[in-house]
């Protein structure tokens, strides 16, 4: 894999950095607080307000890469433009207070405007803003000259030692100057930002009507890198939270800096998960977190167990999707802080669960391709026993666990049921790993190893449908007398469609099949003995000699009858020359079809065919000629009705009314047809 240079790493890091402030102003919005005895203009106000700055928000989050940059150069010039009236400002109105001080308590007539020290640092601070200024609205020098000094102007007046009100007007003058400079710049930039905005929602307008708004949703979640502003919010709110809760506490014990006991650790912890889900967009964020752990989890997972399979790599996408829709589910973020916790806690155990299931459809398929394909390499196996086997005893442990510290109720409940299911479906791949390993040991056909594989997943199946079943009863309980949400409404639905619905659909379909294949394959003549021994050849799928028993197709081609088994789970054609094999109910009292006959039959149908081909083109001639002749003997009526009438203009009623013309007409058309032919 190429290494990402340099300097696209800085700008990708750059680009999540300066959107993660949107984040924190939409956040700080919704967990603003509401004041209830206010008006319902002051209400109304605060709400329009507060919609103003969530949508520039989140327009700010959607912008692209340089215009991103071009809004924070901007941001920052204005800023630096506010911070330099407002040190000017202070200055003069904080050195005039001090001055009077000393005059009015010691008699000391001390002139502290004057001092070299203070009008240096404000010109030197001064002379930096203004030269960021200048640098950020890349104004021209002409015009930056001018700036620098409208900024200089109010440290002038401390060096002259002007009266009070002087200064504070050259104040008022110097920051007048300074917003008509910042409006002028934005109205010379507004008709640009006109054209950007008008070319982005064309832009987004297009894509909408091309791609559709799930594309583009997708493209503006890729671009804008969403999951890892999200992540970046959180750990950086989690950070400054526990910064802020360690000096508290340091404070208010007056204790060792940089040590604090267990008790206050954990008090600490807890008190970061709980603010760690107060809102949506945290909840958003710790998904993000847990996308990114459960993500480098499934990698190591796979590396070790040696998969390659790219489904495989689901785990950091189905992870946090389960989190965040238990967390509306349960109604997280609204939740009492310790309630909250609990709830919290209770969803993690759910999501372990759920990842351990995950876990073992990936350790699943390896298993058994090692199995299947009689690896003798202990060392290929190891690792995917392995994981099985903590895949089997983690369950236990945790089920153990909460059993010991909780009372029965419809959250342990699902998360025993989950733990037990676990459980059982290792139990179950192992079964089907020990019988294909002991296939391979012997080497020996063993023609119900397909029965036994199919009696233990089968019965495997019928259990995990029953805890379907079961997780259904106990999710319409707890939605009926415990916590009733729409959304858990929703998620049963999908419950009873996916585990239940289908599952059964499946089980149903397999079922069918094999009993299919099974009429099949008793519908074809079996040679055993000494017309076995005559055949001297291999079974043609599985490239065995036939030791006990073959199946005769109609085509004559020999199998065993598990391997064709299997081939007729599929496709019901021969494997060698693809004819139908047909089934019981298509033979004439059970006897074989000859091949030889059916190849014959087939000739004559296409002889008889080409026959009919032949009268239908003779057909089509014979009807030509016809046609041929009846138009000139046409053309000769025509002649005649001509030399007899004198006259090219004929009425059509003498055609009609004159019977006696009208059967000679007849009569010399039968008569040329009959010539003709």
């Amino acid at each position: 894999m190429a290494a990402v240079p340099l300097g696209d790493r800085i700008r990708a890091v750059l680009d999540v950095a300066l959107r993660v402030p949107c984040i924190f102003i939409i956040d700080a919005i919704f967990n603003s607080y509401r004041d209830p005895s206010a008006g319902r203009l002051d209400i109304a106000a605060q709400i329009l307000l507060r919609l103003l700055a969530v949508l520039l928000s989140s327009v700010v989050l959607v912008l692209s890469q340089q215009a991103l940059l071009k809004f924070y150069t901007f941001s920052l010039a204005f800023l630096l433009a506010a911070t330099s009236v407002s040190v000017n400002y202070y200055t003069t109105l904080h050195l005039n207070i001090y001055h009077a001080y000393y005059k009015e308590a010691f008699g000391l007539d001390v002139d502290l405007s004057n001092g070299p020290s203070v009008w240096m640092a404000l010109a030197i601070l001064q002379l930096f803003f203004g030269i960021g200024y200048v640098t950020l609205l890349q104004l021209q020098s002409n015009y930056s000259h001018l700036i620098i000094l409208n900024l200089l102007l109010p440290v002038t007046g401390l060096i002259l030692g002007l009266a009070p009100h002087l200064q504070q007007i050259l104040v008022l003058i110097s920051a007048l100057v300074l917003t008509l400079q910042t409006a002028m710049c934005l109205i010379l930039k507004m008709k640009k930002f006109y054209y950007s905005t008008r070319y982005i929602y064309l832009l987004i307008k297009h894509m909408y009507r091309v791609y559709g708004l799930q594309l583009l949703i997708e493209d503006t979640w890729k671009r804008i890198r969403l999951p890892d502003v999200l992540r970046v919010f959180w750990l950086t709110r989690l950070a400054a939270q526990a910064v802020m809760l360690v000096y508290v506490l340091k404070i208010a014990e007056n204790s060792t800096p940089y040590l604090i006991s267990w008790n206050d650790f954990w008090d600490v912890v807890c008190n970061l998960i709980i603010s760690g889900c107060d809102s949506t967009l945290t909840v958003m964020g710790m998904s993000a977190v847990i996308s990114s752990i459960a993500h480098y989890l499934g990698l190591g997972i796979l590396s070790f167990i040696g998969s390659t399979e790219e489904e495989d790599k689901r785990l950091g996408f189905v992870a946090p999707v389960l989190f965040f829709i238990l967390a509306l589910q349960t109604g997280l973020s609204g939740l009492k802080p310790e309630e909250r916790l609990v709830r919290l806690s209770r969803n993690m155990c759910l999501l372990l669960t759920a990842i351990l299931h995950f876990v073992h459809g990936m350790t699943d398929p390896v298993l058994m391709s090692l199995s299947a394909s009689h690896v003798s390499s202990f060392r290929r196996h190891f690792p995917v026993l392995l994981v099985s086997t903590c895949l089997f005893f983690v369950p236990i442990f945790l089920s153990y666990v909460l059993w010991h510290y909780y009372a029965l109720n419809t959250w342990l409940f699902a998360v025993t049921a989950f733990c037990v299911e676990l459980c059982l479906k290792v139990i179950v791949s192992l079964t089907v790993y020990t019988l294909f390993m002991v296939d391979g040991y012997y080497n020996v056909l063993w023609e119900k190893l397909d029965d036994y594989v199919y009696y233990v997943r089968s019965t495997g199946n019928i259990i995990e449908f029953v805890f379907g079943v079961i997780m259904f009863g106990n999710g319409a309980y707890t939605m009926m007398f415990e916590s009733g949400s729409k959304i858990r409404a929703c998620m049963m639905c999908l419950h009873a469609y996916f585990n239940i619905y289908l599952q059964a659909k499946n089980g149903w379909k397999t079922f069918m099949n094999r009993r299919t294949a099974v009429k099949k394959i008793n519908s074809l003549p079996e040679v055993k003995g000494t017309q076995l021994s005559e055949i001297d050849d291999v079974c043609a799928i599985c490239y065995h000699e036939f030791q006990t028993a073959a199946r005769v197709t109609p085509c004559h081609h020999y199998f065993h009858a598990l391997c064709l088994r299997k081939w007729l789970y599929i496709q019901d054609t021969c494997p060698m020359c693809h004819q139908k094999v047909y089934m019981e109910d298509d033979l004439q009292e059970g006897a074989p079809v000859d091949n030889h006959q059916e190849i014959v039959v087939q000739e004559q149908e296409i002889v008889v065919q080409e026959q009919e081909i032949v009268v239908q083109e003779q057909e089509n001639a014979l009807a030509g000629q016809a046609g041929a002749a009846a138009a000139a003997a046409e053309n000769e009526l025509n002649v005649l009705n001509v030399d007899h009438d004198d006259s090219t203009d004929c009425d059509e009623e003498e055609w009609t009314v004159e019977p006696r013309r009208a059967n000679a007409e007849e009569e010399y058309l039968n008569d040329t047809d009959s010539g003709g032919d």
